[in-house]
Parts: structure tokens; C-alpha cells; sequence
């Protein structure tokens, strides 16, 4: 026994104090009434409740980053009667190049970081009503490991924000009067060496959402290029894809609308899915390769994906290797995730 005693104690000498898990909190706050959309704004308080530094990916799907109108909160009323309808943007983002750039928001333990949150181009609460309504946030975060690993990591949740909306309950206008489409490609905002980027990347997008949708036709049961994306094969799997692709490549990425101002690091493309054909393109888009993995042509795609007409794909996940997890994890997921359209387009490394 003793000698038993003396090795567990060397061990846990040697092993030294260990550290719980990365932990934090989420609380949302708001005024308990507001008049009119064009006035909501809520805040979100995050807490580091571990004892260990965390560095936060600045994800735009994440409440670190508010300048982007992106779905980061689950809005219902009271009752559960009603939903407002999403009105914000879909983003192509990288993990991989925000890690690399550094580019986090880091809470030291028991640190908090507040933001605001102005939700009246977001979300579009006319159909829904006016009424008492619960704002839940996203609870999910990129943590940045010591050994630079990506950490998926939950928050704990207190309590919803509620508070009553009156007044115009419509969604305020964000995209410029100016775009209007026509039956060539129009630039806003590009110069001209990033217009001649774009005509580069349009016939590469036609081509690989075409090619797609033909491989797609000629397939009636599971193969590697599909299950390594979409996951087990289905009949109804298979349609919903096919589906997608069909409007991705029945549009003509040739008559779409470009715009250059975006100009936020580690974010390849976004756009508004009701507005078809508006595509806002930035920085990582124009270091990214023509064809290939992570591509103009293959971006695109995917921002043509998130389109409401072409099926309204979400952002589950980025990258390949987890897109490949998703496929395997959840094929629901998958067949509605825009990164896994890219990929499956994309076909890189060729799968049959």
C-alpha cells in the first residue's frame, strides 16, 4: 500500500496541476420595448469562466464579430407563434487563414467582452408581428489552442433577452439602389485589374456548376465523390442536390453583379440570399487560384448556393476536411452546406 501511495504521488508530481476545459458563458440583454425595427439592438456579453486564456476566432457566423448581418441569433415570440424571417448575409470564411493571420479576440479568464448588436437589416419582423419575443445567440465558438490547434468550443447560455416590438417591423434596406442587374456582368466598386480577375473566375463558376449538375444526372446510386461530401447516398439526397445545382447552373454567373468593396481579411465572398445575383467578393478572394481547391470559379459556386432561389445552402462548416466530418457526421447537414457544394464541384483531388 505504501508503495502504492509513494508512485501515484510521483506521478501526479511529475504530471504537475492540471487545468479544467476551456469554458464560457453567453448573456443577452436588450431594453424591454422597442418602437420600430430601426431601432433594435440587443448585446451580448460574453464570460471566460475557465482558467485559461481563450483566443476566439473573429468568425463572422460568431457574436464576435456585429458588423456582419449574420444569423447569430434564434428569435421567436413568447408564445412560440411566430419566427422573423432572416434578411442578413451568407459568408465564405476560413478558418485556416484567420488562424494564421492571428486573427482572434482573446479573453483572459474571468474577462468578459461586450458588443452590440443592430439587428434592423438582419432580421424582418412585418410577417411575424409585433409582440413579446425571446433573442437567443449562437452559442458556438473557434477556439484557438496553445499548440495552435482549432477548438470547437459551446458556451453555457443564461437566460434569453425578451422584449416587446411595436411599430414598422419591416427590414431596412441594405444593399445599394444602384444595383441593377442587366444581361452582362456589372462591377461596383472593382478596378480593373479586379474585373479582369472576376471575367476569369465566371467561365471557371459556369463550367464547374455545369459539370456538376451533369454528373449529378448520370449517377442513381452512391459513389466516392458524392458520399465524401454529402455523405450516404439517398434518392432524396441526390434530388436535393441535383436541385441545387440545377439553379446554380441554369443562372448565368455572366449576368450577375459584382461587388469589390468588401475589403474584410480571411473572408472570400458574402451575399444577401434574397438578392439573386449580388455577389460581394473580398480580400481572400483575390489571392485565391482560378481553379482548384478553395477557387474564384469554385467560390462562386458557392455563394450561388446561398441563394434563395438555388435552395438557400447554409454555412455549417468550412473547410474540406471538415466538410468530410459533416458528410460522415450529419448528411442532412451536408447536403445543405454551401462549403460542401464548392468541394463537390470543385472535385479536387478528381473522385469518380
Amino acid at each position: 500500500m505504501a508503495v502504492y501511495t509513494l508512485t501515484a504521488l510521483l506521478l501526479s508530481l511529475l504530471m504537475g496541476p492540471t487545468s479544467a476545459a476551456p469554458s464560457l458563458s453567453i448573456a443577452v440583454s436588450g431594453p424591454s420595448s422597442v418602437d420600430g425595427l430601426s431601432n433594435l439592438k440587443v448585446a451580448t456579453t460574453i464570460h471566460n469562466t475557465g482558467d485559461e486564456p481563450l483566443r476566439l476566432l473573429n468568425d463572422p457566423r460568431s457574436l464576435l464579430t456585429p458588423s456582419w448581418a449574420t444569423n447569430v441569433f434564434s428569435i421567436s415570440k413568447t408564445d412560440g407563434s411566430a419566427r422573423p424571417d432572416f434578411r442578413g448575409v451568407k459568408v465564405k470564411w476560413s478558418p485556416s487563414l484567420a488562424a494564421q493571420s492571428n486573427d482572434v479576440t482573446t479573453v483572459a479568464p474571468g474577462q468578459s467582452v461586450e458588443f452590440t448588436h443592430d439587428l434592423s437589416t438582419t432580421y424582418d419582423f412585418a410577417a411575424a408581428g409585433a409582440g413579446t419575443y425571446n433573442f437567443h445567440a449562437l452559442d458556438t465558438f473557434t477556439h484557438v489552442d496553445a499548440a495552435g490547434n482549432l477548438v470547437s468550443l459551446k458556451a453555457s447560455l443564461t437566460s434569453p433577452a425578451s422584449l416587446k416590438l411595436s411599430g414598422n417591423l419591416a427590414v431596412v434596406p441594405s444593399t445599394p439602389s444602384s444595383a441593377k442587374f442587366t444581361k452582362r456582368a456589372k462591377f461596383v466598386g472593382c478596378s480593373a485589374d479586379q474585373q479582369t480577375q472576376i471575367n476569369a473566375a465566371i467561365p471557371a463558376a459556369q463550367k464547374y456548376a455545369g459539370d456538376a449538375l451533369t454528373y449529378l444526372k448520370s449517377q442513381s446510386s452512391a459513389t466516392p465523390r458524392f458520399t465524401t461530401w454529402f455523405g450516404s447516398y439517398t434518392s432524396a439526397s441526390k434530388d436535393l442536390v441535383t436541385t441545387h445545382y440545377t439553379g446554380i447552373s441554369g443562372g448565368q454567373f455572366s449576368t450577375f453583379t459584382y461587388d469589390c468593396s468588401c475589403t474584410e481579411a480571411n473572408t472570400f465572398a458574402f451575399v444577401e440570399p434574397d438578392k439573386y445575383g449580388y455577389i460581394n467578393l473580398c480580400d481572400a478572394f483575390w489571392t485565391a487560384p482560378v481553379t482548384g481547391t478553395d477557387s474564384k470559379g469554385g467560390t462562386l459556386v458557392h455563394e450561388c448556393s446561398h441563394f434563395t432561389k438555388n435552395g438557400a445552402t447554409q454555412d455549417y462548416t468550412y473547410g474540406q476536411a471538415s466538410c468530410q466530418s459533416l458528410a460522415k457526421s450529419d448528411p442532412a447537414q451536408a447536403t445543405m452546406n454551401a462549403d460542401s457544394h464548392e468541394y463537390f464541384a470543385e472535385n479536387n483531388l478528381a473522385q469518380e
